[in-house]
């Protein structure tokens, strides 16, 4: 049975809008049930990856309700976070007004609206899969990377095991519907993840994009077998011809 938000090509933002704004006041409880607290170690490796400097500026897209944009904001950064949905941006404001100043904007992932080499660090924390266009939005956070600057991807991996993503899949399958349905009324809501996983290249093809796009340092790290995955890239220095 087709999930009803998941929708490819037209369709896809305003589905996943729907979606995130239904969820956006239990967002963070179920990933705290549905990762059984996990989600909260990987974030901080995205952070240490980020290597992020006092006073240095970095962007969060698809920052949702703000777990990584306050991390960096801890460390000293200058932050901005950007969502498209605006139910998930008014819990992250209300989380700024008791953890410090993040500066969260409503925006569109595919058209940032900044201008070309604006940030020292550039994060996206479970965003990429949900976006009309993957390869658009990585485009766009490249687009606004400084020379030098860090990109990290955060998200829902394919294990190269098959046996291990068989097991995966399967706990997408059954055990996470139960949450969205006990937690929120909505089984559908969290169903959405495998199914846009399904359609989504995970750590392989956004390393694959990276690299096309001339980026350097690129490293894949696989968490719990490659369940997630976190992809880092380095925009460099001497800009580089994309492959």
């Amino acid at each position: 049975m087709a999930n009803q938000f998941y929708a490819p090509g037209a369709d896809r933002a305003d589905r996943v809008n729907a979606l995130f704004a239904r969820i956006a006041a239990r967002y963070d409880l179920i990933n705290d049930l549905q990762s059984f607290g996990l989600h909260r170690l990987w974030k901080r490796r995205v952070i240490g990856l980020a290597a992020v400097r006092p006073g240095a500026r970095a962007l969060d897209v698809c920052c949702g309700t703000g777990d990584l944009a306050f991390a960096l904001a801890r460390r000293g950064a200058r932050v901005t976070g950007l969502d498209f949905t605006e139910p998930m941006l008014a819990v992250a404001r209300q989380r700024a007004a008791r953890e410090g100043a993040v500066e969260f904007l409503q925006g569109d992932a595919l058209k940032l609206p900044f201008a070309a080499a604006a940030f020292d660090v550039v994060t996206v924390g479970y965003g990429l899969r949900n976006l009309a266009s993957w390869e658009a939005g990585l485009d766009e956070m490249v687009r606004v990377a400084r020379p030098g600057a860090r990109l990290l991807v955060l998200d829902f991996g394919k294990p190269d095991n098959a046996v291990w993503r068989w097991l995966y899949f399967t706990y997408l399958r059954l055990f996470v519907p139960l949450l969205g349905r006990l937690c929120c009324g909505d089984a559908q809501a969290y169903a959405y993840i495998l199914e846009s996983l399904k359609h989504y290249p995970a750590q392989r093809g956004v390393e694959a994009r990276m690299r096309s796009l001339g980026l350097t340092e690129l490293r894949t790290v696989n968490l719990l077998g490659g369940v997630m995955s976190i992809n880092f890239a380095a925009v460099p220095a001497v800009p580089t011809p994309p492959s």
